[in-house]
């Protein structure tokens, strides 16, 4: 199973590539309020925006991709090794958001790793 680990990591990291991407994308628009009155004006700024629709390009390749692994590796394996995207998301939005990280995330992105190392150890 662990020859498959390079399939499952570049889904994982679409998947990571796709919200830091949609983020990007909800930065520029800026914050809205959620209703119908705003679909008008708020819905071709998001539908139109380039990184919103990166990122769901990047979801898109992320399924098929994922569909490769779960044909290939057993879904007790696959499936939570997804949280490595946890792990990449939080670095790139420090790095690139400037996003704050406290002590508690990292404990939690340490744990996280820990588990990423223990199933991979099953395979």
């Amino acid at each position: 199973m662990n020859r498959y680990l390079p399939l499952i990591l570049l889904g994982v990291l679409l998947n990571a590539a796709a919200q830091l991407a949609l983020k990007q994308g909800m930065r520029g628009i800026g914050h809205f309020d959620f209703r119908l009155g705003n679909i008008v004006q708020v819905g071709p700024m998001v539908a139109f925006n380039p990184f919103v629709l990166a990122g769901l390009a990047c979801y898109v390749v992320s399924v098929v991709v994922w569909l490769l692994v779960l044909s290939r590796v057993e879904v007790s394996y696959a499936y939570p090794l997804l949280s490595v995207g946890y792990i990449v998301t939080a670095f790139a939005g420090r790095y690139f958001f400037n996003e704050a990280m406290g002590m508690t995330r990292w404990t939690g992105i340490a744990v996280i790793c820990v588990g990423v190392w223990l199933i991979t150890r099953t395979a």
